[in-house]
């Protein structure tokens, strides 16, 4: 019975190991604005490997600019960042497949490492209705543009590939007419 129970302990850890945890270390009084996708957050983070080993960190540089949804931080990291106020201080334990996976990031930072960030949240700029617009609807319009200039740009080849061309002994005997 004890052995079930422990191999049923572990499995948990194991588990909870595998999954994005996120702690409020602090939040302010009042929080107006969540984040969400296409937001831009500047951050001061500090970023560690479990055994507490510094890897990176914000604080002696200006704050990181982080437009969510752009890829431009690790998965883990920008998952926890949604959802966030300004002015609010998180904890993000990050399982290694959500941060550099079994390659790791050499020499810093091992195969296979889960990563903790302590992150404050600086300032949280909404997405406008026009840069809405942008990343929503012109990457669908680009999409649908390039078939369609593929496609003339074929039609045209093909027409001026089948095109009757005027043969020499035609032009000559227009030019033996006019004479």
């Amino acid at each position: 019975m004890l052995a079930v129970f422990s191999r049923g302990l572990a499995h948990v850890e194991e588990n909870e190991a595998d999954q994005l945890q996120v702690e409020t270390l602090a939040k302010p009084e009042t929080c107006s604005v969540l984040s969400t996708v296409g937001d831009t957050l500047r951050i001061h983070y500090t970023g560690r490997l479990m055994d507490g080993k510094v890897i990176d960190s914000s604080l002696s540089r200006d704050p990181l600019v982080v437009e969510l949804g752009k890829r431009t931080v690790i998965p883990g990291l920008e998952q926890s960042l949604i959802g966030v106020c300004e002015g609010q201080k998180i904890k993000a334990t990050i399982p290694s497949h959500l941060a550099y996976g079994k390659k790791g990031y050499p020499p810093t930072i091992p195969g296979d490492a889960a990563l903790e960030f302590e992150v404050e949240v600086i300032s949280v700029a909404q997405q406008t209705q026009w840069q809405k617009i942008i990343n929503n609807v012109f990457p669908l319009l680009c999409l649908a543009l390039v078939p369609t200039l593929l496609g003339l740009v074929g039609l045209y080849l093909y027409k001026k590939a089948n095109a009757q061309k005027p043969s020499k002994k035609k032009s000559k005997d227009k030019k033996s007419k006019k004479k």
